[in-house]
């Protein structure tokens, strides 16, 4: 049985994240099932080499994929960029057409950094949550949104649905 993953590595971090994470999942396939790895651009790096933050190619792979293995977006390189190039509109679209509904995160409290966090110990041993973060409702699309104004008076606006 073979599986294809579209890797999307990134900007920052994203790359060195997303290749330690293809070696994982190789490892652990263990060749009771094949996977296909496909790398495509998106975020900042996907403007440099296609001025786009999501070429139409990259979301076409990622619709025909098994899986999409996504690093982290953008950074300061970026910031000056019009909104319709920033890396984060590529992330949006590629959450919004796949239907990502939700980002899992994780939150475990080891008992040998107890003594790192600023809660106290007894608030924080033995914590183990998981945080599940909508992504396609309220502020992330919603409408209207913009800027209106010039100068000193110019403002911004995010309607929340």
């Amino acid at each position: 049985m073979t599986f294809t993953i579209a890797v999307l590595p990134g900007d920052g971090i994203g790359p060195e994240v997303t290749r330690e994470a293809v070696r994982v999942l190789r490892a652990v396939s263990d060749g009771r099932f094949e996977l296909k790895f496909e790398e495509l651009p998106i975020g900042g790096n996907a403007v440099k080499q296609f001025g786009s933050p999501l070429p139409e190619r990259t979301l076409e792979r990622c619709l025909a994929s098994n899986a999409v293995l996504l690093g982290a977006v953008g950074g300061p390189d970026f910031d000056s960029l019009p909104p319709a190039l920033k890396p984060e509109t590529g992330l949006l679209g590629i959450r919004k057409a796949l239907g990502g509904f939700a980002n899992l995160r994780p939150a475990i409290a080891y008992e040998m950094l107890t003594e790192c966090s600023p809660l106290r110990p007894e608030v924080l041993k033995g914590s183990d949550i998981l945080f599940v973060r909508e992504l396609l409702g309220g502020a992330y699309f919603g409408q209207p949104r913009g800027f209106a104004g010039e100068g000193a008076s110019r403002t911004g606006f995010n309607t929340m649905i």
